[in-house]
Protein backbone atom coordinates (compact mmCIF):
# COMPACT_ATOMS: atom_id res chain seq x y z
CA UNK A 1 0.00 0.00 0.00
CA UNK A 2 1.35 3.29 -0.72
CA UNK A 3 0.86 6.55 1.48
CA UNK A 4 -0.23 10.10 0.08
CA UNK A 5 2.64 12.67 0.36
CA UNK A 6 0.58 15.54 -1.22
CA UNK A 7 -0.08 17.33 2.07
CA UNK A 8 -0.14 20.74 3.00
CA UNK A 9 -0.09 23.89 0.55
CA UNK A 10 -0.15 22.31 -3.06
CA UNK A 11 -0.10 25.05 -6.08
CA UNK A 12 -2.19 24.63 -8.77
CA UNK A 13 0.49 26.31 -10.95
CA UNK A 14 -0.64 28.82 -13.80
CA UNK A 15 0.90 28.79 -17.25
CA UNK A 16 1.97 32.36 -17.73
CA UNK A 17 2.25 33.60 -21.25
CA UNK A 18 4.18 36.44 -23.51
CA UNK A 19 2.77 39.29 -24.98
CA UNK A 20 3.16 37.41 -28.43
CA UNK A 21 1.50 34.43 -26.62
CA UNK A 22 4.41 31.92 -25.92
CA UNK A 23 5.30 30.80 -22.40
CA UNK A 24 6.94 33.34 -20.46
CA UNK A 25 9.40 30.44 -18.93
CA UNK A 26 11.32 33.27 -17.26
CA UNK A 27 8.07 34.49 -14.98
CA UNK A 28 7.13 30.85 -14.37
CA UNK A 29 10.74 30.22 -13.07
CA UNK A 30 10.05 33.60 -10.89
CA UNK A 31 6.84 32.44 -10.12
CA UNK A 32 8.22 28.98 -9.05
CA UNK A 33 10.71 30.62 -6.76
CA UNK A 34 8.05 33.27 -5.21
CA UNK A 35 6.30 29.98 -4.29
CA UNK A 36 9.11 27.85 -2.54
CA UNK A 37 9.89 30.35 -0.63
CA UNK A 38 6.32 31.21 0.38
CA UNK A 39 5.77 27.64 1.68
CA UNK A 40 4.54 25.27 -0.81
CA UNK A 41 4.59 21.85 0.23
CA UNK A 42 4.12 20.25 -3.34
CA UNK A 43 3.29 21.38 -7.17
CA UNK A 44 0.50 20.32 -9.29
CA UNK A 45 1.72 20.92 -12.99
CA UNK A 46 -0.22 20.21 -16.17
CA UNK A 47 -3.95 20.38 -14.69
CA UNK A 48 -6.57 22.89 -14.98
CA UNK A 49 -5.12 26.05 -13.38
CA UNK A 50 -1.84 25.02 -16.39
CA UNK A 51 -4.55 25.75 -19.30
CA UNK A 52 -3.23 22.54 -20.35
CA UNK A 53 -5.61 22.05 -23.33
CA UNK A 54 -4.32 24.76 -25.10
CA UNK A 55 -0.41 23.50 -24.80
CA UNK A 56 1.35 21.62 -27.14
CA UNK A 57 3.07 18.34 -26.13
CA UNK A 58 6.35 20.17 -26.45
CA UNK A 59 5.60 22.94 -24.66
CA UNK A 60 3.97 20.68 -21.56
CA UNK A 61 7.52 18.77 -22.02
CA UNK A 62 9.11 22.11 -21.74
CA UNK A 63 7.40 23.37 -18.66
CA UNK A 64 7.59 20.08 -16.74
CA UNK A 65 10.96 19.52 -17.21
CA UNK A 66 11.44 23.31 -15.58
CA UNK A 67 9.74 22.68 -12.69
CA UNK A 68 11.41 19.52 -12.27
CA UNK A 69 14.94 21.57 -12.69
CA UNK A 70 13.90 24.50 -10.09
CA UNK A 71 11.82 22.31 -7.72
CA UNK A 72 15.32 19.86 -7.29
CA UNK A 73 13.44 17.34 -5.69
CA UNK A 74 12.72 19.48 -3.08
CA UNK A 75 9.45 19.13 -2.90
CA UNK A 76 6.59 16.48 -4.28
CA UNK A 77 5.45 16.97 -7.89
CA UNK A 78 1.94 16.02 -8.97
CA UNK A 79 1.34 16.21 -12.44
CA UNK A 80 -2.32 15.87 -15.00
CA UNK A 81 -2.60 12.79 -16.64
CA UNK A 82 -6.34 11.83 -17.50
CA UNK A 83 -9.29 12.22 -20.01
CA UNK A 84 -12.25 10.85 -21.46
CA UNK A 85 -10.36 8.13 -23.14
CA UNK A 86 -9.10 5.65 -21.07
CA UNK A 87 -7.09 3.80 -23.58
CA UNK A 88 -5.28 7.38 -24.95
CA UNK A 89 -4.15 7.91 -20.80
CA UNK A 90 -3.09 4.39 -20.69
CA UNK A 91 -1.13 5.48 -23.96
CA UNK A 92 0.17 8.43 -22.32
CA UNK A 93 1.24 6.80 -19.22
CA UNK A 94 3.05 3.93 -20.91
CA UNK A 95 4.97 6.54 -23.45
CA UNK A 96 5.41 9.86 -21.63
CA UNK A 97 8.46 10.49 -19.21
CA UNK A 98 7.14 10.55 -15.86
CA UNK A 99 10.51 9.42 -14.11
CA UNK A 100 11.48 13.05 -12.51
CA UNK A 101 7.88 13.34 -10.87
CA UNK A 102 6.15 11.55 -7.94
CA UNK A 103 2.53 11.05 -8.45
CA UNK A 104 0.01 11.83 -11.23
CA UNK A 105 -3.44 13.87 -10.78
CA UNK A 106 -6.07 12.02 -13.09
CA UNK A 107 -9.36 13.55 -13.53
CA UNK A 108 -12.87 12.15 -13.93
CA UNK A 109 -13.91 11.31 -17.58
CA UNK A 110 -16.01 14.47 -19.09
CA UNK A 111 -18.59 14.83 -21.64
CA UNK A 112 -19.15 11.00 -22.05
CA UNK A 113 -20.65 11.35 -18.37
CA UNK A 114 -19.75 7.39 -17.58
CA UNK A 115 -21.60 5.37 -15.17
CA UNK A 116 -20.18 5.08 -11.42
CA UNK A 117 -19.51 1.48 -13.12
CA UNK A 118 -17.43 3.26 -15.87
CA UNK A 119 -15.91 5.57 -13.62
CA UNK A 120 -14.60 2.55 -11.38
CA UNK A 121 -13.24 0.41 -14.42
CA UNK A 122 -11.69 3.23 -16.17
CA UNK A 123 -9.49 4.82 -12.79
CA UNK A 124 -8.45 0.38 -12.13
CA UNK A 125 -7.05 0.41 -15.57
CA UNK A 126 -5.17 3.75 -14.97
CA UNK A 127 -4.05 2.09 -11.86
CA UNK A 128 -2.78 -1.37 -13.33
CA UNK A 129 -0.54 0.81 -16.11
CA UNK A 130 0.64 3.69 -13.34
CA UNK A 131 3.59 3.15 -12.34
CA UNK A 132 3.25 6.25 -9.75
CA UNK A 133 0.94 7.08 -6.94
CA UNK A 134 -2.49 8.39 -8.25
CA UNK A 135 -4.68 11.10 -6.78
CA UNK A 136 -8.19 10.75 -8.37
CA UNK A 137 -9.56 14.50 -9.57
CA UNK A 138 -13.84 14.93 -8.97
CA UNK A 139 -14.61 18.21 -10.17
CA UNK A 140 -17.71 17.73 -11.36
CA UNK A 141 -18.50 21.31 -12.34
CA UNK A 142 -16.12 20.82 -14.79
CA UNK A 143 -17.13 17.31 -16.07
CA UNK A 144 -20.64 16.67 -15.70
CA UNK A 145 -19.87 13.87 -13.35
CA UNK A 146 -19.17 13.16 -9.42
CA UNK A 147 -17.16 10.36 -8.63
CA UNK A 148 -19.67 8.86 -5.31
CA UNK A 149 -18.16 8.72 -2.24
CA UNK A 150 -18.74 4.67 -2.77
CA UNK A 151 -16.74 4.64 -5.84
CA UNK A 152 -13.78 6.72 -4.35
CA UNK A 153 -13.73 3.86 -1.47
CA UNK A 154 -14.24 1.20 -4.01
CA UNK A 155 -10.87 2.37 -5.83
CA UNK A 156 -8.86 3.29 -2.45
CA UNK A 157 -9.52 -0.42 -1.23
CA UNK A 158 -8.71 -2.24 -4.02
CA UNK A 159 -5.84 -0.41 -5.90
CA UNK A 160 -2.63 0.35 -3.27
CA UNK A 161 -1.58 3.22 -5.83
CA UNK A 162 -4.56 5.35 -5.87
CA UNK A 163 -3.67 7.49 -2.95
CA UNK A 164 -5.60 10.08 -2.52
CA UNK A 165 -8.61 12.11 -4.22
CA UNK A 166 -8.79 16.00 -4.83
CA UNK A 167 -11.91 17.09 -3.79
CA UNK A 168 -13.48 19.79 -5.71
CA UNK A 169 -17.43 19.22 -5.39
CA UNK A 170 -18.62 21.25 -2.07
CA UNK A 171 -20.72 18.03 -0.65
CA UNK A 172 -19.09 17.99 2.40
CA UNK A 173 -21.29 14.98 3.54
CA UNK A 174 -19.21 13.26 1.22
CA UNK A 175 -15.70 14.00 2.26
CA UNK A 176 -17.17 13.33 5.69
CA UNK A 177 -18.25 9.47 3.94
CA UNK A 178 -14.64 9.17 2.47
CA UNK A 179 -12.62 10.58 5.49
CA UNK A 180 -14.54 8.08 7.91
CA UNK A 181 -14.10 4.73 5.89
CA UNK A 182 -11.14 4.77 3.65
CA UNK A 183 -8.16 2.78 4.34
CA UNK A 184 -4.62 3.97 5.89
CA UNK A 185 -2.64 5.98 3.21
CA UNK A 186 -5.39 7.08 1.04
CA UNK A 187 -6.42 10.88 1.70
CA UNK A 188 -8.77 14.18 0.75
CA UNK A 189 -7.11 17.04 -0.64
CA UNK A 190 -9.18 20.08 -1.28
CA UNK A 191 -9.70 21.22 -4.23
CA UNK A 192 -11.67 24.40 -3.92
CA UNK A 193 -9.58 27.13 -1.72
CA UNK A 194 -12.85 28.56 -0.41
CA UNK A 195 -13.83 24.96 0.97
CA UNK A 196 -10.55 24.31 2.26
CA UNK A 197 -10.75 25.40 5.68
CA UNK A 198 -14.33 22.97 6.54
CA UNK A 199 -12.56 20.26 4.15
CA UNK A 200 -9.48 20.43 6.89
CA UNK A 201 -11.61 20.19 9.67
CA UNK A 202 -14.01 17.32 8.17
CA UNK A 203 -10.00 15.78 7.77
CA UNK A 204 -8.86 16.62 4.49
CA UNK A 205 -5.14 17.02 4.28
CA UNK A 206 -4.59 19.67 2.60
CA UNK A 207 -5.40 21.48 -1.02
CA UNK A 208 -4.19 21.91 -4.48
CA UNK A 209 -4.98 25.47 -4.71
CA UNK A 210 -5.48 28.57 -6.97
CA UNK A 211 -4.70 31.60 -4.52
CA UNK A 212 -1.65 29.59 -3.73
CA UNK A 213 -0.24 31.03 -6.96
CA UNK A 214 -0.31 34.59 -5.39
CA UNK A 215 -0.67 34.30 -1.41
CA UNK A 216 1.69 31.32 -1.01
CA UNK A 217 2.35 32.61 2.21
CA UNK A 218 -0.91 33.29 3.84
CA UNK A 219 -2.47 30.59 2.10
CA UNK A 220 0.02 28.12 3.63
CA UNK A 221 -0.37 29.62 7.02
CA UNK A 222 -4.02 28.99 6.80
CA UNK A 223 -3.60 25.55 5.99
CA UNK A 224 -1.22 24.82 8.37
CA UNK A 225 -2.74 25.82 11.49
CA UNK A 226 -5.87 23.96 10.79
CA UNK A 227 -4.12 20.92 10.54
CA UNK A 228 -2.32 21.82 13.82
CA UNK A 229 -5.58 22.30 15.50
CA UNK A 230 -5.21 25.71 15.63
CA UNK A 231 -9.00 26.56 14.47
CA UNK A 232 -9.30 29.85 15.32
CA UNK A 233 -6.30 31.18 13.46
CA UNK A 234 -6.95 29.54 10.66
CA UNK A 235 -10.65 30.31 10.75
CA UNK A 236 -9.13 34.12 10.43
CA UNK A 237 -7.07 33.60 7.58
CA UNK A 238 -9.56 32.51 5.82
CA UNK A 239 -12.90 34.87 6.50
CA UNK A 240 -10.06 37.43 5.66
CA UNK A 241 -9.73 35.86 2.03
CA UNK A 242 -12.96 34.92 1.70
CA UNK A 243 -14.23 37.74 -0.80
CA UNK A 244 -11.20 36.72 -2.46
CA UNK A 245 -11.71 33.31 -3.00
CA UNK A 246 -15.05 34.29 -4.38
CA UNK A 247 -13.79 37.48 -6.91
CA UNK A 248 -11.19 34.90 -8.58
CA UNK A 249 -13.89 32.70 -10.01
CA UNK A 250 -16.16 35.27 -11.08
CA UNK A 251 -14.69 35.03 -14.80
CA UNK A 252 -13.77 31.45 -14.64
CA UNK A 253 -10.39 29.80 -13.56
CA UNK A 254 -7.41 30.80 -14.61
CA UNK A 255 -8.39 34.10 -15.32
CA UNK A 256 -9.03 35.68 -12.15
CA UNK A 257 -5.57 34.32 -10.72
CA UNK A 258 -4.00 35.43 -13.93
CA UNK A 259 -5.24 39.23 -13.57
CA UNK A 260 -4.44 39.44 -9.58
CA UNK A 261 -0.79 38.01 -10.83
CA UNK A 262 -0.50 40.11 -13.13
CA UNK A 263 -1.90 42.92 -10.54
CA UNK A 264 0.77 41.73 -8.69
CA UNK A 265 3.40 42.97 -11.33
CA UNK A 266 4.65 38.98 -11.75
CA UNK A 267 3.17 37.97 -15.33
CA UNK A 268 1.38 39.49 -18.18
CA UNK A 269 -2.49 39.21 -17.67
CA UNK A 270 -2.25 36.63 -21.17
CA UNK A 271 -4.65 33.25 -21.83
CA UNK A 272 -5.47 31.14 -24.92
CA UNK A 273 -8.86 30.92 -26.27
CA UNK A 274 -11.22 29.61 -25.99
CA UNK A 275 -10.59 31.43 -22.22
CA UNK A 276 -10.26 35.36 -22.08
CA UNK A 277 -8.99 37.32 -19.58
CA UNK A 278 -11.23 38.47 -15.98
CA UNK A 279 -13.28 41.69 -16.98
CA UNK A 280 -12.06 45.05 -16.06
CA UNK A 281 -14.48 45.32 -13.31
CA UNK A 282 -13.33 42.17 -11.72
CA UNK A 283 -9.58 43.24 -12.48
CA UNK A 284 -10.53 46.52 -10.39
CA UNK A 285 -11.95 44.57 -7.48
CA UNK A 286 -9.31 42.25 -7.21
CA UNK A 287 -6.95 45.40 -7.09
CA UNK A 288 -9.18 47.03 -4.76
CA UNK A 289 -9.20 43.81 -2.34
CA UNK A 290 -5.52 43.75 -2.93
CA UNK A 291 -4.81 46.74 -1.81
CA UNK A 292 -7.42 46.90 1.56
CA UNK A 293 -5.62 43.10 2.71
CA UNK A 294 -2.07 45.55 2.42
CA UNK A 295 -0.99 42.31 -0.12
Amino acid sequence: MNHNIFKGLGIALVTPFTKDGSVDFVALEKLIDYQLIGGADFFCILATTGETPTLTLEEKKQIKDLVVQKVNHRLPILVGCGGFNTSAVIDELQSGDFSQVDGILSVCPYYNKPSQEGLYEHFKAISKASKLPIVLYNVPGRTGVNIKAETTLRLARECSNIVGIKEAGSWLDQVDEVVKNKPEGFDVISGDDAMTFPMIASGAVGAISVIGNALPKQFSSMIHFALDGKIKEAREIHQRLSYLYELLFNDGNPSGIKAMLSGMGMIENRLRLPLVPATKETQKALEEQIGYLGL
